[in-house]
């Protein structure tokens, strides 16, 4: 288990070390200064901000500068917030969109798992095909556009709930629909199949022979490994979730990180840029990391396959 836990640890460096890199040259890619724009701005003020900014640098020594910049989490000042330095933006929207993308994992894995298992449970009958229906307008459905229709009836038409800012758990109420819903269909579809599989095996039948109750049948014997299969894919929802956030964010005037990033993207910050992109693949890789970890946890199959394998 701890050359697996090694294994995964190198294997995120390496794939945030890469992202850095795209993410870096990419950027350079784009023709044009970020002071392009800056139509007061004569020759001689635009050359000494290159300057101050390291542009007017070769590119492998821009290369080097922001790779030091991430080895000492250090991404310098903003270019068009002169006054604010990237890890004080990081540190003002991270929190913020932590906790919509926590708020969101919840709701999606409760609502989920309880949709799916009651599904399963009433197989055939009407509760299976309204959740599999919820299901499936909750896939079809892209989240700016439920985001869209929430505020226009919740917010504009009923004005039950506020459609802007992120001041009070009123205001979070919309976001976090709108950003689980997707999630929470995927989970409820994997449930049920993978619950109604589970409860045709042997150690069920066997458990209701026993005469156990139903509850501990479906709470401590079937549902523990009827999860297996959300578990796994837990961290693709997070990075659906995560990145989702971008947009739903600037839908609902969210000061989180998404907001950040997509004002480095209109004004061609680069610091912002990459500094948010680094910051969010470097978390979104470990959160992976732990979901793998976890897995390898819940699943003895892992260790015996390695175990296998190294053998």
């Amino acid at each position: 288990m701890v050359t697996y836990i090694v294994k995964r640890f190198v294997y995120m460096i390496v794939t945030v070390f890469i992202i850095a890199t795209l993410t870096f040259f990419l950027m350079n890619l784009i023709p044009g200064s970020p002071f392009n724009e800056e139509r007061t701005t004569n020759a001689v003020v635009q050359q000494n901000l290159e300057e101050h900014y390291h542009l007017n640098e070769p590119l492998a020594v821009q290369y080097v500068l922001y790779l030091k910049s991430i080895i000492t989490l250090d991404f310098g000042p903003s270019i068009k917030q002169p006054t604010e330095t990237v890890n004080a933006l990081l540190g003002r929207g991270f929190p913020i969109s932590a906790e919509l993308g926590i708020w969101t994992v919840l709701i999606a894995l409760i609502s989920g798992v309880a949709l799916g298992v009651f599904a399963a449970l009433k197989h055939n009958h009407l509760i299976d095909y309204m959740a599999m229906t919820i299901a499936v307008l909750g896939i079809s459905i892209p989240n700016f556009v439920l985001a869209t229709m929430l505020i226009q009836q919740l917010a504009v038409q009923l004005e039950w709930l506020p459609a802007a800012t992120w001041s009070s758990p009123a205001h979070m109420v919309l976001p976090v629909l709108a950003l689980a819903t997707g999630p929470m269909a995927i989970i409820a579809r994997l449930t049920r199949s993978s619950m109604l599989e589970t409860l045709t095996q042997d150690y069920i039948k066997t458990a209701r022979a026993k005469g156990l109750s139903p509850y501990k049948i479906i709470v401590k014997h079937a549902l523990k490994n009827a999860l297996m299969p959300v578990v796994t894919i837990m961290g693709t929802l997070l990075a659906g979730i995560l990145t989702g956030t971008f947009v739903i964010e600037k839908i609902f005037a969210i000061p989180g990180m998404g907001k950040y990033f997509v004002e480095g993207i209109n004004q061609r910050d680069y610091p912002v840029i990459m500094g948010t992109t680094v910051f969010y693949s470097a978390f979104l890789v470990f959160m992976l990391f732990l979901v793998d970890i976890a897995y390898g946890f819940l699943d003895p199959r892992i260790k015996l396959h390695k175990e296998g394998g190294s053998s």
